[in-house]
């Protein structure tokens, strides 16, 4: 039961991110690969902010979506300028910093040692320590976001996203701020993928640099596009399918180190077939392309 309800929790965990990386990646068309970096930040601040400063979960929490919206408009701002291929690069290079940070800033994030025993947190007087304790407060989130995000994209707010994702010159013309836009898409997407990184801390209560590398972000990506661009329910559904159908492989008996690469192999095959023949996944309304 214990290992269900962990399942479970990652789900949760990965329905947040796959939601944030939609409204920016599916609903806007930008390509991110950076989105691991918001995540870690919201890990991070979780456990550094305990570890140095004692403070409890909700002002941890904070102190991530500040952060983690910080680097949003750091990372909205290539996407200013450059398009595409390029701006994938560009964020892959971001993610690439973040993750040297967390690796060799030692004196502060204890670099490769990680970070052990992040305290279980308090949420109005009530200990969240069981595995149900956990489903529920990673399901509360799961709703909190849903509910902003599916506010947002059918909101006057979501037709320009989906007006920059179609025809940025056009959006222009019609006299929308398109900068101020990519920036606040970022910002929101940022600050929603900190939360899952926090739950994550305090759940696993041990985090090290591993966990937010730039596998991490193309398997977020590739929970976005094989559910379904632009579309809240794919990303429930393919944060489902990719959590639970590699799990199977620990029941073949075969040694850890060899089912991680086999999922490596698993994920890479399954985001090619999708972009071979359903580009827009099981349930998307757009498929990435590359525009004349």
């Amino acid at each position: 039961m214990e290992y269900f309800l962990h399942i479970l929790i990652l789900i949760n965990i990965y329905i947040i991110i796959a939601l944030s990386l939609n409204l920016i990646a599916g609903y806007t068309g930008l390509l991110s690969l950076a989105h691991a970096a918001f995540y870690g930040i919201g890990a991070y601040a979780m456990a550094l902010m305990w570890l140095y400063l004692g403070t409890g979960f909700w002002i941890n929490i904070w102190i991530g979506i500040i952060f983690s919206a910080l680097l949003g408009v750091v990372i909205a701002y290539p996407s200013l300028r450059i398009y595409d291929d390029y701006f994938a690069i560009a964020t892959f290079g971001f993610q690439m910093i973040v993750f040297s940070v967390f690796n060799n800033w030692v004196e502060f994030t204890k670099g490769p040692l990680g970070i052990p025993g992040i305290p279980s947190p308090t949420i109005f007087g009530y200990p969240i320590q069981s595995h149900v304790s956990y489903f529920l407060l990673s399901l509360f989130f799961v709703l909190i976001t849903y509910i902003i995000v599916k506010r947002l994209v059918e909101s006057p707010f979501g037709l320009v996203l989906k007006g920059i994702r179609e025809d940025e010159v056009f959006t222009k013309a019609a006299g929308k701020n398109v900068t101020l836009y990519k920036i606040w898409v970022f910002v929101i997407g940022g600050a929603l993928a900190s939360i899952a990184g926090a739950i994550y801390a305090v759940y696993i209560s041990y985090i090290d640099p591993t966990s937010f590398t730039i596998n991490e972000s193309i398997f977020m990506i590739s929970i976005v596009i094989i559910g379904g661009m632009a579309s809240l329910r794919g990303s429930i559904l393919g944060a489902i399918v990719l959590v639970i159908l590699p799990e199977a492989l620990r029941f073949i008996g075969l040694p850890n180190s060899v089912a991680a690469n086999l999922r490596q192999i698993f994920y890479g095959a399954l985001l090619v077939l999708f972009m071979m023949f359903r580009p827009r996944g099981f349930l998307g309304e757009y498929q990435i392309s590359h525009k004349k």
